[in-house]
């Protein structure tokens, strides 16, 4: 029997591994590790969504196919009519199904790394490419390069990522507005907005634009700000010319019952949720500040909830290892073009970065 040929050299998506197994490795208690790799929040879920999810009365009846009373809180939420929103089991699902109902074999994606992995990986899963324009050496995006991408390739989706992941940097409102005039649509991966700028991201998103624009996607996820990482929970806003094909292609129920409890919970208090995140923003200034005292790392300005640092004069990857052994504190370590002897750590509780700082001091 014969798989897909293209699957036999598809490179495995390198997934961030859970406590559990966290924990046995270094031989310590999950209470014991300090866990900055992923970028979850570190607070959990709201002590309503935890009673949400307790009182749930139709765990054992399938969902809503077309998660109707979700949609209509994110439209509430977002200001965009239900009628453009789609959700997802993690916005990662509505990558892939981008991708599935775009891409013939062989034909193009276009994206700007150091960025999410995702992109390529779910480009190459369906035998398409991802074409690469490279970002410049403070992250920023190269847009003559971008110009004769397009020209050149013609790629049918173009993913661009806003704060940027692993730098936390967001495009200029100018330079999205250029990416819009390009003859591609442009999926803008909104995954950390809320921890920019004012009122969880309101006043830089671009999810507003998508009914008056025909090339917009903009996606996003409750996995980083309402702490719902392990429910699998995102949505989109898409054109309404591509919803027809959306829902005939997606699987049919794909946002499971316990998900989209938690995502109604955690719109229903938002307030609660700003508070949060506005925590983890000022936890993100006081860690910023901590680790540019430390001589051998350079953080970078950042507008989510982690800090790229570059390390210098010391091995970044056994930084990584005696962190998680020596301390119990595991941080993403990354070693591919672009990113040479970086660290990404994620913005945790006080007493989590007070862990951090004492052991970087330590080494």
């Amino acid at each position: 029997m014969q798989i897909r040929t293209h699957l036999e050299s598809l490179p495995p998506y390198t997934p961030i591994e859970p406590f559990e197994i966290l924990s046995a490795r270094i031989g310590r208690e999950p209470s014991q590790i300090v866990k900055l790799d992923a970028n979850e929040n570190p607070y959990g879920i709201l002590p309503a969504v935890r009673e949400a999810l307790a009182e749930m009365n139709f765990p054992h009846i399938y969902p809503d196919p077309e998660s109707r009373a979700l949609r209509q809180s994110l439209a509430q939420f977002t200001g965009v009519d239900e009628d453009y929103l789609l959700a997802g089991s993690g916005a990662d699902e509505l990558l892939d199904l981008l991708m599935r109902v775009f891409l013939e074999p062989n034909e193009c994606i276009l994206s700007c790394p150091p960025t999410f992995g995702m992109y390529p990986f779910d480009a190459e899963l369906n035998a398409a490419r991802c074409i690469e324009v490279p970002r410049n050496a403070d992250f920023s995006l190269d847009m003559d390069a971008i110009r004769k991408a397009v020209e050149t390739h013609k790629p049918k989706l173009f993913f661009i990522t806003s704060p940027n992941n692993p730098d936390g940097s967001v495009i200029d409102a100018k330079i999205i507005d250029k990416l819009l005039d390009l003859p591609t649509l442009i999926v803008l991966d909104e995954a950390y907005i809320e921890f920019a700028g004012e009122n969880l991201g309101a006043s830089l998103s671009r999810i507003r634009e998508v009914p008056q624009r025909e090339n917009l996607v903009v996606l996003r996820t409750f996995s980083k700000w309402a702490g719902l990482a392990g429910l699998r929970i995102g949505y989109g806003a898409f054109p309404k010319w591509l919803m027809p094909i959306l829902w005939k292609s997606k699987q049919p129920y794909n946002v499971n019952v316990a998900a989209s409890v938690a995502a109604q919970a955690s719109l229903e208090n938002v307030d609660e949720l700003k508070v949060l995140v506005e925590k983890l923003k000022d936890e993100r200034t006081r860690l910023f500040s901590a680790l540019t005292a430390v001589p051998y790392l350079k953080p970078y300005p950042t507008q989510s909830n982690f800090i790229l640092c570059q390390v210098n004069g010391r091995d970044a990857a056994e930084l990584k290892a005696r962190l998680a052994q020596e301390f119990g504190v595991f941080i993403r370590y990354f070693n591919k073009p672009g990113l040479r002897d970086f660290v990404r750590i994620s913005v945790g509780r006080p007493s989590d970065t007070d862990v951090l700082i004492e052991a970087l001091k330590k080494m």
